[in-house]
């Protein structure tokens, strides 16, 4: 057994203090032996508590023990600590070919380039269907970063945004239009950040009545008021403790709730109805609105100190018209998903649904969209959704549409879609049929028939 007098804290303070990782060391019985404060930090632990400590009792997930026994080098894992990946070495210590003990570190400069890397790691992995916290872990969360669909330079900076802040514990407000996918944004939020593993909780403040959002959010204690629960109720903000809150249509909270929430942000703490005492609280608040809420200001039907405290990031969720190259994504994500969950043999999209559906303004955007494509799988006749298969109001309003005919339409908007495409191809006909998902032929005969070049 190695003594701890080998290991020179103050020695290794110096060497390890000024480098960007953190540190641990074990002896040959796995028993710990030296930790950096930087480590430490990460950890949220004291030092002490740790030293002579079994590594596997304070550090989850651990390999540096079998390191050991194996005396082989482990160069760049991935391991799940605390939440959240790191990137981890582990190197056995030799001392005249005799194993003494072994090394790990963990790779951060500080702890806000580490979360910024343990957020893009995430998004990698569940983009590769590797990382799948909503399924694992059962933590309330059920989408992430890769089911924000779309290549639009809008949604490329979103996601980037998103991957940006949810490394930190700043409030967020997630401004867009009705059916913009405001929630998934929220939990994308959520899946990325060291709080992934804790609840992730959902209030719509629209949806519950006045006189019971307090209890709803709060909770309240045994007795309270006539006909309150025995032993009292838990209420959405301790649901989430450790995690995060998404606050739906806050523009539709009540102004006397709209002042207990601004306590919550301001002293992390609230009062369940009828206690005495106030309860901490540690959540992350995220919110969301399709309201003007500087009109609401200046109406004094929302308060302005409030709005500061939810507004400190601002994430804007586009609406489809905005990015209309993401349509064919879209319907292509959305027809594929109809068809596993209906169970339904309906192989392809007819190239004029296609058409017709990017010409469409989308009022009540992606749910919309995505509501317009089920009813499409659920009313095809044959294997291929035609546009007889889509629901009427679709059609009789695109028909209006400057007293034009059905046909006029989708092939206006079809030559647009090949000019565009020719453009970003540089003209390259093959390239851009490839990226038309069509057959060289067939642009070749839209090309004659449209006049293009």
């Amino acid at each position: 057994m190695v003594s701890g007098q080998l290991f020179n804290h103050k020695l290794l303070d110096v060497v390890f203090e000024n480098a960007n990782y953190g540190t641990i060391i074990i002896d040959n019985n796995g028993k710990i032996q030296y930790i950096s404060n930087k480590y430490c930090e990460f950890l949220e632990v004291k030092r002490e508590d740790l030293i002579g400590g079994y590594i596997v009792d304070y550090i989850e997930n651990t390999r540096l023990h079998l390191v050991v026994q194996t005396g082989k080098s482990e160069m760049g894992d991935l391991q799940f600590l605390r939440g959240s990946f790191v990137i981890t070495n582990r190197i056995p210590i030799f001392d005249d070919k005799e194993i003494i003990g072994a090394i790990g570190t963990i790779i951060f400069r500080d702890l806000d380039d580490w979360k910024k890397m343990n957020s893009h790691i995430k998004d990698l992995l569940a983009r590769n269907n590797l990382y799948t916290p909503e399924g694992d872990q059962g933590n309330g969360a059920r989408y992430s970063l890769h089911d924000l669909i779309g290549n639009s330079h809008a949604m490329n900076e979103l996601k980037e945004r998103v991957k940006r802040v949810a490394g930190g514990d700043i409030s967020v407000l997630i401004r867009g239009e009705s059916g913009t996918g405001k929630e998934i944004i929220a939990q994308s939020i959520h899946q990325l950040s060291p709080r992934s593993t804790k609840p992730f909780v959902s209030v719509n403040c629209g949806s519950i009545p006045e006189h019971l959002i307090e209890s709803e959010l709060f909770g309240y204690e045994e007795g309270a008021f006539t006909g309150a629960k025995k032993g009292g109720k838990v209420g959405k903000f301790q649901s989430a403790e450790g995690g995060t809150i998404f606050l739906d249509e806050i523009g539709d909270m009540p102004q006397h709730m709209q002042v207990k929430l601004l306590r919550v942000l301001q002293e992390r703490e609230y009062e369940p109805v009828g206690a005495a005492q106030p309860k901490k609280v540690n959540v992350r608040v995220i919110a969301a609105t399709n309201r003007p809420l500087e009109k609401m200001i200046e109406n004094r039907e929302f308060r302005e100190d409030l709005y500061y405290r939810i507004n400190a990031i601002q994430l804007v969720s586009p609406p489809l018209r905005e990015r209309t190259e993401d349509i064919l994504l879209l319907i292509h994500h959305f027809f594929e998903r109809s068809k596993a969950r209906i169970g339904k043999r309906v192989n392809s999209i007819h190239d004029d649904v296609y058409a017709l559906l990017n010409k469409y303004e989308w009022p009540g955007n992606i749910r919309e969209l995505e509501n317009v494509i089920d009813a499409g799988v659920h009313l095809a006749n044959e294997n291929i959704l035609e546009i007889e298969d889509l629901p009427e109001y679709i059609i009789r309003d695109l028909g209006k549409n400057k007293n034009r005919t059905l046909k006029e339409i989708i092939e206006e908007t079809e030559k647009k879609e090949i000019e565009k495409m020719l453009m970003n191809c540089k003209f390259d006909k093959n390239m851009a049929a490839e990226a038309l998902g069509i057959s060289n032929s067939t642009i070749y005969e839209k090309i004659k028939k449209y006049n293009i070049i």
